[in-house]
């Protein structure tokens, strides 16, 4: 059978302003302490969604899985529950740190069952391109090789951030409803809102009624 060829390429679907794959990931769940948290990743289309966005996956990664999620949905659907059970533990650990809060121990047991599902799937390898030949490269096994693969390299990215002194560049966004989590990396540190097109302009039109209605 002739394997079929995709060359189209979907509009990106997420704001990724985390400036880390982690934390892009955890961003998955928007108005997080609005009451009301609006979640982005309802099935596995959206999952596979944020994976091309981000760069986990490619175009044809995606097309391959969406051709064959009638073949497993179960598989599917247990990738789905995966990923908002690493999110939540994520976020559950990146949160406390900020607040320089001692971190949850059941999230942190439950990041590392996800971090060591990723090393067991990486290997190094020489680099391939001319400029990266004095050095190994750290690759994962075939991403569609199971529906939950995308999460190898987003647990990883959450291990070297947490590890690292980025930490310190961790913030979230000044909206009460919003509070996606970035690093702030400004000149001056002084960066409040997750992206000035969302939450900071949304904050400026309210200053602006708020001052027409009072002058």
């Amino acid at each position: 059978m002739t394997e079929t060829k995709f060359e189209r390429r979907r509009p990106p679907k997420f704001e990724l302003i985390g400036g880390n794959l982690a934390l892009d990931f955890v961003n998955t769940l928007d108005d997080r302490p609005s009451g009301q948290p609006k979640e982005l990743l309802t099935n596995f289309y959206e999952v596979a969604r944020f994976g091309e966005d981000a760069g986990i996956l490619t175009g044809a990664d995606v097309d391959r899985f969406y051709i064959n999620i009638h073949l497993d949905p179960d598989e599917a659907g247990d990738a789905v529950r995966r990923a908002i059970h690493l999110r939540e533990a994520m976020y559950a650990v990146f949160s406390a740190l900020m607040k320089k809060q001692i971190v949850p121990q059941d999230a942190l047991d439950t990041l590392n069952v996800y971090i060591r599902d990723s090393a067991q799937h990486t290997r190094l390898v020489q680099g391939e391109m001319p400029q990266n030949r004095g050095r190994c490269e750290l690759r994962y096994n075939a991403m569609t090789s199971r529906y939950s693969a995308m999460l190898w390299p987003i647990a990883r990215a959450a291990a070297d951030l947490l590890t690292s002194s980025d930490m310190a560049l961790l913030r979230a966004c000044s909206s009460e409803t919003c509070q996606w989590l970035f690093l702030d990396t400004s000149k001056n540190r002084q960066r409040r809102w997750c992206s000035m097109k969302l939450c900071g302009n949304r904050e400026k039109v309210r200053r602006f009624y708020a001052k027409v209605k009072t002058g």
